[in-house]
């Protein structure tokens, strides 16, 4: 009787302990905003599969995961145009009130144009910039005499003087940039960084790189989790 009645209590408490529900990433990473990928100039969708599957692996479901595509040889603030339609859509299907932005090299300024002047600092909680020419590049005056974005990509550009001009980290949204000592495409390095931003240096990274590096991939997620 005596070894019934103590299985029996295990048993009870075996049960109790399984019914508590565990915390887990996925648990906590659905109840995290929707997350909008952002390319740089010429890149493509594809380039953020490792940093989209790094979060599916630890948590993120596939309804807040978002890649925007977008031909980077217009303007920054059509391109923020056409980021801000495609965030409601986001919003509107997921129910979530705001997302967080991960952007890579000119991708940066198309979604700061978008958190700036298109209503985006309301919608927008965390906005991260891999490798960004966040006050322009050098190497973009190899193509602004033919493509606007890439004229609004070289140091004082009016765009970017706009851009810059006053807070260039306005609103409640948290600002984190990623610069490498090794991007050869943002020149000078540290033109990814902004006042009132997190501003992180990674190790000898390229520019493309970057957003497929282990540490920069946990970084990230660690920042917009």
């Amino acid at each position: 009787m005596r070894l019934r009645h103590a299985l029996t209590s295990m048993c009870v408490l075996l049960a109790a302990v399984l019914a508590v529900p565990l915390t887990s990433t996925t648990a906590q990473a659905d109840t995290s905003e929707p997350v909008v990928f952002v390319h740089g100039f010429a890149g493509k969708s594809g380039q953020f599969s490792t940093m989209t599957d790094n979060f599916r692996a630890n948590g993120y479901s596939d309804d807040r995961l978002y890649v925007f595509g977008y031909d980077s040889f217009r303007s920054n603030a059509t391109i923020a145009g056409r980021l801000s339609d495609y965030i409601d859509g986001v919003l509107n299907r997921t129910g979530a009130s705001k997302v967080d932005i991960v952007t890579h090299s000119m991708g940066g300024l198309s979604s700061r144009y978008y958190i700036k002047n298109l209503g985006g600092a309301d919608r927008v909680d965390d906005w991260v910039s891999i490798g960004g020419p966040n006050n322009g590049t050098a190497i973009a005056g190899f193509c602004s005499f033919l493509i606007t974005s890439c004229k609004e990509m070289r140091a004082g550009s009016a765009f970017l003087r706009n851009l810059n001009a006053g807070d260039p980290t306005p609103g409640k949204v948290s600002y984190t940039t990623f610069r490498s000592p090794c991007d050869l495409v943002i020149n000078p390095v540290g033109s990814t960084i902004l006042d009132g931003a997190d501003n992180r240096r990674t190790a000898c990274l390229g520019h493309i790189g970057m957003i497929s590096n282990t540490g920069v991939v946990n970084a990230v997620r660690g920042v917009v989790s």
